[in-house]
């Protein structure tokens, strides 16, 4: 884990915050294994990573019976429009065998665009910030932990207040 200082110039009003989650690990001896490898490959894709949190455990939602994902949140560089910025983390995805198609079922991997600084925007194919985001303690625990300031663009509450106030995944945990 590393918390984000923004010593190199980003601050938190500049994050790009990408959400990282797993819950079938593939070729990969765990989920946990599944997504260290994936965070190793966001340099490649122009994505830096400047911070990123533990891994938290969660049961699977909204089915729980299923297997119990792990999740985590990076802070990363990016230079390019938020745009492709998701069509960096979709080619992650799939090199990772991502198939999509149920929606919010298993999956080796998941990467999503959270916030792109303080941008809020409702588009075709993303919305900024991500418009759940702020509902699931998997995603808000993470951040809180390496980015406790960080200040939602819409909502005004920080990842404290939001992580403190999320309703979905409330049994998330470090790992």
């Amino acid at each position: 884990m590393s918390k984000y200082a923004g010593a190199d110039g980003v601050g938190l009003d500049q994050a790009v915050i990408v959400a990282l989650g797993s819950n079938m690990p593939g070729d990969h001896p765990s989920s946990e294994a599944l997504l260290e490898s994936a965070l190793s490959r966001f340099p490649q894709a122009g994505l830096p990573v400047l911070a990123r949190s533990r891994w938290w455990s969660s049961a699977a939602w909204p089915d729980p019976k299923g297997k119990e994902y792990r999740n985590g949140v990076a802070i990363v560089e990016a230079n390019g429009p938020p745009g492709a910025v998701l069509e960096a983390l979709f080619a992650i995805e799939r090199q990772f065998g991502r198939e999509r198609g149920e929606f919010n079922g298993p999956r080796t991997l998941d990467l999503d665009l959270i916030a792109y600084g303080r941008q809020v925007s409702d588009g075709p194919g993303l919305t900024l910030p991500h418009p759940r985001a702020h509902e699931r303690l998997f995603v808000m625990g993470p951040l809180a932990e390496i980015a406790p300031d960080w200040t939602h663009p819409a909502l005004g509450r920080t990842a404290v207040e939001l992580a403190a106030a999320a309703r979905v995944g409330r049994d998330a945990r470090p790992a």
